[in-house]
């Protein structure tokens, strides 16, 4: 009888491995599915804002369509000119989505 009890015992051994590395495999691909691009995605984001220059054209995350014509580093905000009567709004940097001015490095 305590021979049948040992042989079980050890069987659940593996069943833990299996669940484990079952665990172990979850946590890769939620890594490498979610959280890797995300963070390639920021480093991206925070190179774009760095590399803003007077003169950039960049698009704001609500569509507006601006020229940098200001940068205060102090306050991380940007002047930008509008329109075709030149309007001037400031707006944080970190609203800047896009840089559609090509830079030649």
């Amino acid at each position: 009888m305590d021979f049948l009890f040992l042989q079980n015992q050890a069987g659940g051994g593996g069943e833990m491995i299996t669940l484990l590395m079952s665990f172990g495999i979850m946590i890769a691909l939620f890594y490498v599915l979610l959280i890797l691009p995300e963070s390639r995605r920021k480093k991206r984001a925070k190179a774009m804002l760095e590399s803003i220059q007077i003169a950039d054209e960049v698009v704001t995350a609500g569509g507006i369509i601006g020229r940098v014509v200001d940068i205060k580093p102090d306050a991380d905000t940007v002047v930008l000119e509008t329109g075709g009567n030149r309007t001037r709004i400031r707006i944080l940097k970190s609203y800047i989505v896009e840089n559609r001015t090509i830079h030649d490095e």
